[in-house]
């Protein structure tokens, strides 16, 4: 099956279904001597796994990684990296009653039209277990990002109607949701524990931010940095929606506001007075934070009844148990930020190539 390799020179390709033996990531491309160990990919896996909180799917995966391949005391070689991650705690015994239903709102239907087969268990390569490899592969780039003063974060920024009204960073991995208005979490708390009540679930959206990106990042036409962080993160399982910058909150301001005005400051830097465009210009990075919004659907596994068909078209009512999230939103954060940092890491060592060579004399002095 195409499709499941990401990245022009920061390269993964990711493999494994969801109630399988195991899942994993392949990333080549990554430059040799940048110090990576183990410790390094689990945090931010740590903080996509199930299980963390009563808003999320008490589903126990360890996902403790394992490095097979690319590293060698301590450090990248420059060769394939690949991870490994087993699936410990896969309970199938809930998908048997429904696999020849169509689940709303999943995959079920489409992929078995289109490849006359499908892992009904879970979901198979079409569940959200497959971020966990995409995690991994850009805890590395975190890492090599890190190496130019990158820094990217997340956050839940709304669940449902309730909206994070300020941003505490430090505030985000202190509650469950990871909201960075603690009083607004609290909301956004209770509303998802209503609809898990209710056998129902919520949507959000989350914000990723990117600090300390370089001047540059982004190729016209059709490579530009925005297009690809586009397609990134509507690659996510369950995102409906992206917005840069001011993205749809825009069309209400004439350009006389919505443009990013220019100055010079102290250093000698040009910086934009306002961000509405979110850190690009023509699709090129312009050195302001990259602001990216996602909008995240409520999860379609929900235990409500609901109408479906069996994959002979007859018709019956459904519910879906199991174990699953009755919001997205706080698990999404680290994938979030995994696609900006696999699009940042790749448009980095693109750009590297693409700079102007030195000229005849320069050439010639060395």
């Amino acid at each position: 099956m195409a499709g499941n390799s990401f990245g022009e020179l920061f390269r993964i390709t990711t493999w494994g279904e969801s109630h399988g033996r195991a899942i994993g990531v392949v990333v080549d491309g990554c430059p040799a001597g940048l110090a990576l160990s183990a410790e390094d990919i689990q945090h931010d896996l740590n903080r996509r796994r199930v299980g963390q909180s009563r808003v999320t799917s008490p589903r126990q995966e360890e996902d403790r990684v394992e490095i097979l391949s690319g590293v060698f005391q301590g450090r990248t070689l420059g060769t394939p990296i690949s991870l490994l991650m087993w699936n410990k705690d896969a309970d199938s015994s809930k998908y048997e009653p429904i696999k020849d239903i169509y689940r709303p709102g999943h995959a079920d239907f489409t992929y078995e039209l289109k490849y006359g087969i499908r892992d009904y268990r879970g979901g198979g390569r079409s569940s959200a277990r497959e971020t966990a490899c995409r995690v991994a592969a850009a805890a590395i780039a975190k890492k090599l990002l890190s190496t130019i003063g990158v820094r990217i974060y997340g956050f839940t920024r709304q669940v449902g109607a309730i909206e994070a009204q300020v941003v505490e960073v430090e505030e985000i991995e202190r509650n469950p949701v990871r909201c960075p208005d603690r009083e607004a979490a609290k909301q956004m708390e209770a509303l998802i524990l209503a609809a898990k009540a209710e056998g129902d679930s919520v949507g959000g959206i989350v914000e990723v931010v990117a600090t300390g990106v370089p001047v540059g990042l982004g190729d016209p036409v059709y490579d530009r940095l925005d297009a690809d962080l586009a397609k990134a993160v509507m690659s996510i399982n369950a995102i409906k929606g992206v917005e840069i910058g001011l993205g749809f909150r825009s069309i209400t301001l004439r350009g006389s506001e919505h443009n990013d005005e220019f100055y010079t400051d102290a250093s000698g830097r040009i910086r934009t007075r306002t961000n509405h465009a979110g850190g690009m210009l023509g699709g090129i990075s312009n050195g302001e934070d990259l602001i990216i919004r996602l909008a995240v659907k409520p999860p379609s596994s929900i235990s409500k009844t609901q109408r479906s068909v069996t994959t002979t078209g007859a018709e019956v009512d459904l519910e879906v148990h199991g174990r699953h999230d009755p919001c997205l939103c706080p698990r999404a954060v680290p994938v979030a930020e995994a696609m900006v940092a696999l699009v940042l890491a790749d448009h980095w060592l693109r750009d590297r190539a693409m700079r102007p060579i030195p000229s005849d004399h320069a050439v010639a002095e060395r």
